[in-house]
Parts: C-alpha cells; structure tokens; sequence
C-alpha cells in the first residue's frame, strides 16, 4: 500500500470452522493441533471413493437466526448470516454507527445453496413442482449471502458476489477493500461454503482431486511425499473491514490487523510456455503493499495436497523468497479446504499469528521432498516476531489470489 492511501483495516472477525465455531475457539484448536477432519456423516458415504470431510458439529442455526429465515436459507447462508453477526458484534457496529449506504457488503460463494437445492429438486422430482419452496428461486444462487447479510443488518451501500473457487474469498477481501478506498467506509466481506450433501459430494468427487485415505490424520498431507489430493470442508470467515479514519472516529474496539495489499492472476492455457500465475500475483500483492519479500515473516500456502500443485507452489514461494528463505503454513489441514471460505478464515490465522507472535504448524505432513526447499512449519507452533503475512490461494481452472495483511498502524 502507497503512504497516500488511508489503511483498510480489520475491526470485526466472525468464524465458523469445523474444529471451531468463533475466533478464539478456532485458535485455541489450531495450535493444539485439533482437527475437524473425520469420516463424513450427514449421509451414507460408505459407498464413495473419498469419505474424509471436515464438518461443523454442534451448530444449530436455530439458536442464532430468527425462525422465518430457516425455511429459505441454505446451510451455507445459515453460517454466513451467523458469521457476519459475529463479526459485527466483535466490530462493536450498532444501528446508527453509520448511514445504511455507507456500508456494503462483497462475499464470496463456490458451491451455492446445495443442500438446499438438492432437497427441492428430490421433491420436484418425487412429488412435482407444486412441492418445491418457493425460495429456491434464489436460496441456491452464488450471490444469497451478500444479499441476506444486507438485509438483516440494513447495509445499503455496495454489494458483491464473487465467484473464484478457492481463491474467491481472497478476491473477495480484496474487492471489499478497494471499495473502502473507493470511499464505503465500511464493508461486511468474506467467503463461506458448503456442499456435503450427496449432491455436493458427488460434484466434489468428480474434480479429481479429493483424498481417498481413510485416516483423518493421513487424508490430507499437502507438501508431503504421500500427497494424495486434499479433503473438503465447510465452513468459512465474515470480516469487517473499514477506513482506519472511519475506525478511529468512532472508537473500534479492536483492530485486528490491516489489509495491506492484493493481487489476482490467471494460469496460462494447457500447454503454454508461460509460467503459473501464483508467482506474479504474490509480487504484485507485494507491491501494491509496498512491502518486499524480505518484508514478509511467514506464507499461509494455498496447500493443494495434488503433488503437482504443491510442486509448482514451492517453486513459486522459492523463486520469490530464496530455498527456504520464509516459513510457510498449511493450518487449514485441520479444517480441510474450504473453497470460498479458505481464503478469509487463512486470513483470520494469519492476524492471529501477527498478534499473537506465533506461527501455527501445518499438521500431518511429515515428509517433505528435498526438491521444493520451503521451511514448512510442522510439529508444532513456531515463536517469533511476526509484522506482515502473505495468504495466497488458487481456484480450479486457473485462478491465483494474493493477500497481504500486517498489523494494524494507528492512523
């Protein structure tokens, strides 16, 4: 970020993971090493190949969410709704705070409303269309939790839905913060998902790249030798993002920590001889934070788990940072990946980290080949002054996002 810019910092964070439900909860299991992984149970998954999934247990959307919205959300906006109140609640934002249309709200979605859909389409097809919910005109579109957060919170500002896969949620952050530069002092923004239904599953499976292993603790082993494919979850991170001035004229009681810069780049077509984008959109997140390599005390990798990914994101982090020349973390190996809710919630770790002055470990990779020299965190968490952090992320087909946070400076 140039001196002329006015920092866009983090005042509110709201999580909802498989190994934690809220900030400090999803924290405490992270650097006990507590994983969400297990054997999926929302149906019968005997019969598929890959049956590992990180689920969220013990969440009742009741206790959190007015009884009319439950017939016309979908797990996924469940989560997201709860997680935005949180967020907001944790930013101290009361009615009044702000106008309506100085706040916006920029999500991301990868799977859109699936259980929901699954279960009105079972009924279309069973019982006719007479049977199927009104709302899933729209319960299943990719754009329901921008509008839902913006409805039950009266935000009116600038809306957004973006659509990256993995890398969604990051470009989502990125997005909300340029609109904060662009003048909304304040944007609810992040990614959650959700698709373990047999339907979602089914989808899943067919990328390709979901672990076979029957171990939670073996299933996904991104940057090991026995690498296999990763395990999917659900779940995700609601931040509040606002202009530091904004923040500081109403007296945030927290800031966690500042987006700094971002990046987005796109792969080359099969076959081209030009590099992967992961490298280029990590320099220029630098740059747009007018930090160096040398400026960054740790990487939250993007962590495929498909050897031929992990290859090419430690040749990317070693091209950019000298053989292991920065630590590099996986944490999300305890939640499994999160598609549009795996960017933010890294993001989440990441500030946690910075306030911390700890780096969490990745767990379970225990092998790393010699060949991809990246100081991969394992074991256990590593102490140490920590200031500003790179996030990166890839989505199918394509897709790099980079992110860069720091902590927070006082405007």
């Amino acid at each position: 970020m140039t001196a002329q810019r006015e920092a866009v910092q983090v005042t509110g964070i709201g999580l909802i993971a498989p190994n934690g439900l809220g900030l400090e909860e999803y924290w405490k299991a992270v650097l006990e090493g507590r994983s969400g992984i297990g054997t999926l149970d929302r149906f019968d998954a005997a019969r598929y190949p890959a049956r590992l999934a990180g689920q969220i247990d013990g969440f009742d959307a009741a206790d959190h969410l007015p009884s009319r919205l439950l017939p016309q959300t979908d797990v996924s906006t469940r989560y997201a709704l709860v997680a935005a109140d949180w967020a907001l609640a944790d930013a101290g934002i009361e009615p009044g705070a702000y106008a309506d249309y100085d706040m916006g709200v920029v999500t991301s979605n990868a799977s859109g409303g699936f259980e929901f859909t699954h279960r009105e389409f079972h009924k279309l097809w069973s019982q006719g269309p007479g049977a199927v919910s009104v709302y899933e005109s729209y319960a299943w579109f990719y754009a329901v939790n921008t509008g839902q957060i913006s409805i039950r919170n009266g935000l009116r500002g600038p809306g957004s839905a973006l659509v990256a896969e993995q890398a969604g949620g990051l470009d989502a952050l990125g997005h909300a913060r340029r609109t904060v530069l662009r003048g909304t002092p304040m944007v609810v923004t992040g990614g959650v998902d959700s698709a373990l239904d047999p339907w979602g599953w089914v989808a899943q499976i067919s990328g390709g790249r979901l672990s076979t292993a029957t171990d939670p603790h073996r299933g996904y082993l991104p940057f090991d030798t026995h690498a296999r494919g990763y395990v999917p979850g659900e779940g995700g991170a609601i931040l509040v993002l606002e202009a530091a001035g904004a923040a500081a004229a109403r007296g945030a009681p927290h800031l966690h920590g500042e987006i700094a810069g971002y990046a987005t780049t796109f792969d080359p077509p099969p076959g081209s001889p030009r590099p992967p984008g992961l490298r280029r959109a990590a320099e220029l997140a630098l740059a747009d934070a007018g930090l160096t390599p040398d400026d960054i005390d740790v990487v939250f990798a993007d962590a495929a788990g498909v050897p031929d990914l992990d290859r090419v994101e430690a040749e990317a982090l070693r091209g950019l940072f000298g053989p292991c020349g920065v630590p590099v973390t996986a944490p999300k190996t305890l939640t499994g990946r999160l598609y549009s809710g795996g960017g933010p919630v890294d993001v989440c770790t990441a500030l946690l980290a910075l306030r911390d002055a700890v780096i969490p470990p990745t767990a379970g990779t225990t092998e790393v080949p010699e060949e991809y020299r990246i100081d991969l965190v394992r074991g256990a968490p590593r102490p140490g002054p920590l200031s500003a952090a790179l996030v990166l992320a890839r989505g199918r087909w394509g897709f790099n996002s980079a992110l860069v946070v720091r902590t927070a400076r006082t405007p």
